[in-house]
């Protein structure tokens, strides 16, 4: 914290962080696509192996709950060291429907 953040308004640090991280996620999100495009052959069912092998990242199935939500599993939140209130980006990948079509 630098002398400008304790003279700021508490909303603004936290609004200033919170820009920060996001613009963090964007540039990992970035480099994480470009890594997938780059690589030769690669495709979406390439995508858990590489997806897997970057530090920090986890690639797992779950199912859409009501309102949209998702939920991340126990070993995955244990192993990225993930806790309620923190801030994670996500890459959603549609696998299966479960609907009727008619």
């Amino acid at each position: 914290m630098t002398d400008e953040d304790e003279t700021m308004w508490p909303p603004a640090v936290w609004a200033r962080q919170f820009q920060e991280a996001s613009e963090q996620a964007v540039e990992r999100q970035t480099e994480f696509a470009q890594q997938l495009f780059n690589a030769n052959g690669a495709g979406p069912s390439s995508l858990p192996e590489m997806a897997a092998s970057t530090m920090g990242t986890a690639t797992f199935k779950t199912r859409v709950q009501s309102g949209g939500r998702i939920s991340i599993p126990d070993a995955e939140r244990e192993a990225l060291d993930i806790e309620e209130g923190d801030i994670v980006q996500t890459v959603v990948i549609p696998v299966k429907r479960n609907r009727d079509e008619s």
